[in-house]
């Protein structure tokens, strides 16, 4: 789930030469107000437009794995 897509996305960096965008939802995709939907049109946009290495596309933003960190208690994902 999200609370292992930081540590996930560390681990994909080893691999060399393609584009990796990981995503997923804080509140499920069959509950009113989730952010499923919105979170993989972010996903899909942005494998097509950035370089090879590893992203993860949440709360409408691009992350790099090395520089976020999923806030548990504040249920969103933030820099570090």
């Amino acid at each position: 789930g999200t609370d292992s897509m930081v540590e996930t996305g560390k681990v994909l960096q080893t691999i060399a030469d393609k584009t990796i965008v990981m995503t997923g939802a804080l509140n499920p995709a069959r509950f009113r107000g989730s952010d499923a939907e919105f979170n993989i049109g972010c996903a899909v946009g942005a494998v097509q437009s950035l370089p090879a290495g590893v992203y993860i596309a949440m709360n409408g933003r691009i992350w790099n794995p090395e520089k976020v960190r999923k806030n548990v208690a504040a249920n969103r994902f933030e820099s570090v």
